[in-house]
């Protein structure tokens, strides 16, 4: 089976950060992104991963291929000039995708949940796609994934057929394709998959079906719900266990504290978990790091800093005295991200 992972988006909430990186490709614990979806994708059984480009796509491309490569992936890259949103996105793999059902994943979530189940039930119910989907978040204003009692989509924010009964739910980000998807897809331009692809061919009497799947969803494309997904992670709320060696955490150690240290990260000053310190990071002496503290590789805390629920980014320096609370900061940027605004 394979599978494709949106990567073309722009990123603007995120700014300045994906002046630098690329959503799937932002470090999160030490690791890209991307490395997260690929464990979850290889557990589902995917045998070989597409993604598309456009901003950064140097960046973007160099790191699919080192993540690719780690996890025994094949990878295909298409470049997109002009970004083609969702359903021109995956319209573009069409020649990679469309020998079987496959998997398509946004690449700006967290979702590690075991997928084989979706997969076959996708697979015995001949449906043209299958929606990954989950209750309505609390306080959330996602547009609404809209089923009838049978478990089809009526509607998908706002639009579609509609009928009597319809209970509102949440869309994850991941879906699962038959290829007579493409068959309803523009033949070029930019176009939606749920709001247009999908809409078209239940229009034309095609069946897309929703399936809950309960487990850990984070959309990471704010301050905010990025900093928020650390603190998840860290605190231990986030199950990436079952994916065994394949687990982006996977050979880190931790100790009783609750604090994930790569074997080169050093601690002089007082580090309180849970925390990351990754390859080369620093707390000097003097200084006081966490509870919720993550520091990327080569990150340096001096003396006299103080962090709690921050992470720093790669290669970034903590001046003294510096004293920061739910804040992101890389290089000389020190990005607010309350956590109460997740």
């Amino acid at each position: 089976m394979k599978a494709m992972v949106l990567c073309a988006g722009l990123g603007t909430r995120l700014r300045p950060l994906t002046e630098r990186w690329p959503k799937p490709a932002l470090p999160l614990l030490g690791q890209p992104l991307l490395r997260y979806h690929l464990a979850v994708l290889k557990a589902a059984g995917v045998t070989a991963v597409g993604i598309n480009t456009h901003h950064l796509p140097d960046t973007m491309a160099s790191v699919a291929r080192a993540e690719c490569a780690r996890a025994g992936l094949p990878l295909h890259v298409v470049h997109e000039p002009v970004i083609q949103g969702t359903g021109g996105g995956i319209r573009g793999l069409r020649d990679f995708l469309a020998g079987d059902d496959f998997l398509v994943f946004n690449g700006d979530i967290l979702y590690p949940v075991d997928l084989r189940p979706v997969v076959a039930m996708h697979r015995a119910s001949g449906a043209l796609a299958t929606m990954v989907l989950q209750p309505m978040p609390v306080g959330e204003t996602y547009a609404a994934v809209e089923l009838d009692a049978a478990g089809h989509v009526r509607r998908i924010a706002g639009h579609g057929p509609g009928g009597e009964g319809l209970s509102p739910w949440h869309f994850t980000g991941v879906h699962v394709m038959s290829p007579r998807v493409f068959d309803f897809m523009s033949p070029e331009g930019e176009e939606d998959i749920n709001r247009g692809v999908y809409v078209r061919a239940m229009a034309a009497g095609q069946t897309v079906r929703g399936v809950r799947v309960d487990g850990y969803w984070s959309d990471l494309g704010t301050p905010s719900r990025y900093l928020a997904t650390v603190q998840d992670v860290l605190a231990g709320r986030v199950r990436l266990e079952w994916l065994g060696a394949d687990s982006p955490l996977a050979g880190t150690s931790r100790d009783v504290g609750g604090t994930w240290a790569q074997p080169s990260a050093r601690a002089d000053g007082t580090v309180r978990g849970p925390a990351y310190l990754g390859q080369g990071a620093s707390v000097a002496a003097g200084a006081a790091v966490g509870p919720g503290v993550s520091l990327e590789a080569g990150a340096r805390v001096e003396a006299g800093a103080r962090l709690e629920r921050t992470t720093v980014f790669e290669d970034t320096v903590v001046s003294p005295q510096e004293a920061l609370s739910e804040v992101l900061a890389w290089g000389a940027h020190r990005i607010a991200a309350p956590l109460n605004g997740r």
